[in-house]
């Protein structure tokens, strides 16, 4: 018989929440049409904007754009880029993109669609970890979480799981956010 925790924990599974999110990623990637060459500072934040509103159609599966006149989209992308490539991403991506070194424009596309699929699996991730915990008393917490290092403990590493698991259970929220890329890591291994 299923507990709560393990229809959360099949709810968030990778295949659901980060490789599905990926796939779709992939996906606007594949469909995005942008100009072969990047000239101008404006002509790149437009062909950004427009980008993001695509990723967001693509990965969000919306039937029309949140923002269609691109505003919102043109004041989200350099703090995307930042994301990407640190404090001056905006002008690093710009140089790739510009002058077509480092994978050129594509790379600038790809490296920004996985960063947002990034960041929206793991918004998708931690709002049904929320929900679920948000729905149980102290006490249901703290024997999912007994029953969440009862099943999953070995994956995790001794030092955590020491002294009565105290730390698991004092970061229970974001050992479960962890769990989807956790599984992830450990499939990767077998590889």
């Amino acid at each position: 018989m299923q507990t709560e925790l393990d229809r959360l924990l099949n709810s968030i599974r990778p295949e659901k929440t980060v490789v599905e999110t990926y796939n779709r990623a992939n996906e606007a990637i594949n469909t995005f049409q942008a100009s072969a060459t990047i000239e101008k500072w404006d002509d790149f934040g437009k062909c950004m904007a427009q980008l993001l509103q695509h990723i967001d159609l693509r990965v969000l599966r919306l039937s029309r754009p949140v923002d269609p006149c691109l505003d919102h989209y043109l004041s989200w992308f350099p703090h995307v880029l930042m994301k990407v490539y640190g404090p001056n991403g905006e002008k690093a991506a710009f140089e790739i993109a510009r002058t077509g070194n480092e994978g050129g424009l594509y790379s600038v596309i790809k490296a920004v669609a996985m960063r947002v699929a990034d960041e929206y699996s793991q918004n998708e991730i931690s709002a049904k970890v929320g929900a679920y915990l948000d729905g149980l008393s102290v006490d249901e917490q703290l024997a999912a979480c007994s029953e969440y290092i009862s099943k999953y403990g070995y994956l995790l590493p001794s030092e955590i799981t020491e002294s009565n698991a105290i730390r698991i259970k004092a970061n229970f929220r974001k050992v479960l956010e962890k769990h989807p890329r956790l599984l992830l890591t450990f499939h990767r291994v077998g590889r």
